[in-house]
């Protein structure tokens, strides 16, 4: 039985830092890159509200049910976005990725891949992870395609299944990936960063 706890990984350029309360200021800075928040479908806090966001992640921990990190972007120190492992069955051996998101002049770089990479990684290798699971919202087809870039394959789409901040209900579409198809997922994660470097 997997027993996911606080750890810092690093790789590829960046760095996952477990989430603390210290973060506030930084993510908020983050989150206002490309104002983020305004999304519908995506989870990102508004500045004013990143405390708040912090302390319920920082809840699903010690409830064992999550375990969030920052991104910092090693090349210029800054905190970049935010990610973690949620929805976490530990008698099954799972943990879902989530909670993601980017300021926007990290996305369509090489951090996503570089966090993917560490966190299947920690998942599969280090946890002993028979599952990974990644959701999204059915309008975020920039995610889906993301998504499906890892490797992850579909598995279906709940309807009429999460509520948004909005107040209109989402559908879910959900995809994971097997501990068997971890080698090839992560050799084809590491070319596409060796592809990036270039």
């Amino acid at each position: 039985m997997i027993a996911p706890g606080p750890a810092a990984l690093e790789g590829h350029g960046v760095r996952l830092e477990p989430m603390s309360e210290s973060h506030a200021e930084s993510l908020a800075q983050a989150a206002s890159d490309g104002k983020l928040w305004e999304l519908f479908f995506t989870t990102v806090p508004e500045p004013a509200q990143t405390a708040a966001y912090i302390r319920t992640a920082l809840d699903g921990q010690a409830a064992g049910h999550m375990l969030p990190w920052v991104v910092r972007d090693l090349t210029s120190g800054d905190i970049v976005g935010s990610t973690r492992y949620h929805d976490i069955i530990a008698q099954a051996d799972r943990v879902e990725i989530g909670y993601t998101w980017y300021a926007q002049r990290c996305q369509r770089t090489h951090v996503n891949t570089a966090c993917k990479l560490l966190l299947l990684g920690h998942g599969f290798d280090a946890l002993g992870c028979k599952v990974i699971g990644l959701r999204t919202d059915n309008f975020n087809f920039r995610s889906q395609r993301a998504i499906e870039a890892l490797g992850a394959k579909k598995d279906g789409v709940i309807r009429h299944h999460w509520p948004r901040r909005d107040g209109t209900i989402r559908d879910t579409v959900m995809y994971s990936i097997l501990a068997g198809e971890w080698p090839d997922v992560k050799r084809h994660l590491e070319l596409r960063l060796k592809r990036n470097e270039k």
